[in-house]
């Protein structure tokens, strides 16, 4: 477990539906030490969003002001969808500056997703793709692993994740730099300033909830858009969700990935837990790191990512 921390909350996206899940996980992150400022943003509804657009890009922007101390993490609460409608709001430069010093991390996923892109589209400033509030933390069973991992990269100068790969799998060395995230919000991206041009790049992605077609026609634009053109592998987390119909024919979430995997040339690795499912790995975000396959298995590894977050908009 690292020092005590500041933790801020954001909510750029959708509202805290499980209010005792949040306070079970801010319960949690007191128990062990840490300070949560911001427990207001778990209140606030409008429409299916926390907030006004204003409200919550206010959430984000308020890291930019100098007159504020910064946290040493800002967490979003929950994911869902919003987090876009507030990019044009976003006070880019007040953010590199005050971000840039490495002194707070961003970190979150899902939705987003987003977020995470435009700061290292707009101003090279990195963060963490991992847990958030409500899901991650404030279950009725804490995930362990999730909860260990999290401290361990959060407060490490490395980080080191394996996964047992399908048969077959040939063996693979490369380096670059990861990122990536929910499918559908890079796909929203797309043809946007907020979409980074990351040449060299490890991509993870995972989705939850999208039939197999729709999934295979999201990577499609990935791929026709250019986003892949510069990248060196695909690591794909979960797809869960979909269900076959009789139209389908046998047509699944293999065959989708099949297929695409053959049109774009890119390796392909399933098996790397973040995102949306139970059990997540934090991965970092616009840092350099290490894919090694061998033998049936997968090694993700990054060193000294934290400095590359620290000094990203420098």
């Amino acid at each position: 477990m690292p020092k005590r921390l500041d933790i801020q909350l954001l909510a750029p996206s959708g509202y805290a539906e499980d209010r005792a899940a949040c306070q079970r996980a801010i319960e949690r992150l007191q128990a062990a030490g840490h300070t949560v400022h911001g427990g207001g943003v778990v209140d606030r509804v409008a429409l299916r969003f926390a907030g006004s657009d204003a409200e919550r890009a206010a959430d984000i922007n308020s890291l930019a002001d100098p007159a504020r101390p910064l946290p040493d993490v800002a967490m979003a609460i929950c994911g869902g969808y919003g987090a876009i409608a507030l990019l044009d709001r976003l006070d880019y430069a007040g953010l590199e500056a005050r971000l840039a010093g490495g002194r707070c991390v961003l970190v979150g996923h899902g939705d987003f997703t987003v977020i995470q892109c435009a700061l290292l589209a707009r101003c090279g400033v990195g963060s963490l793709h991992g847990p958030m509030l409500v899901q991650d933390f404030g279950g009725g069973y804490l995930r362990e692993n999730t909860w260990r991992q999290f401290w361990q990269t959060l407060d490490g100068p490395s980080m080191e994740v394996g996964w047992a790969c399908s048969e077959g799998t040939p063996s693979l060395y490369l380096e670059g730099t990861l990122w990536g995230g929910n499918l559908s919000a890079l796909c929203s991206l797309v043809g946007t300033p907020y979409m980074p041009v990351v040449d060299d790049g490890i991509l993870y992605i995972e989705e939850t909830g999208e039939q197999a077609y729709r999934v295979e026609r999201m990577l499609y634009e990935l791929l026709l858009s250019g986003v892949l053109a510069n990248q060196r592998a695909i690591l794909l987390g979960g797809l869960g969700g979909q269900r076959v119909t009789e139209y389908d024919n046998g047509y699944d979430i293999d065959h989708a990935l099949e297929r695409f995997g053959a049109a774009c040339g890119l390796p392909m690795l399933r098996g790397l837990a973040f995102g949306h499912g139970p059990e997540k790995w934090t991965l970092p975000f616009g840092a350099k790191g290490i894919l090694d396959v061998r033998n049936g298995n997968a090694v993700l590894s990054a060193r000294d990512y934290r400095r590359v977050i620290e000094t990203a908009g420098t």
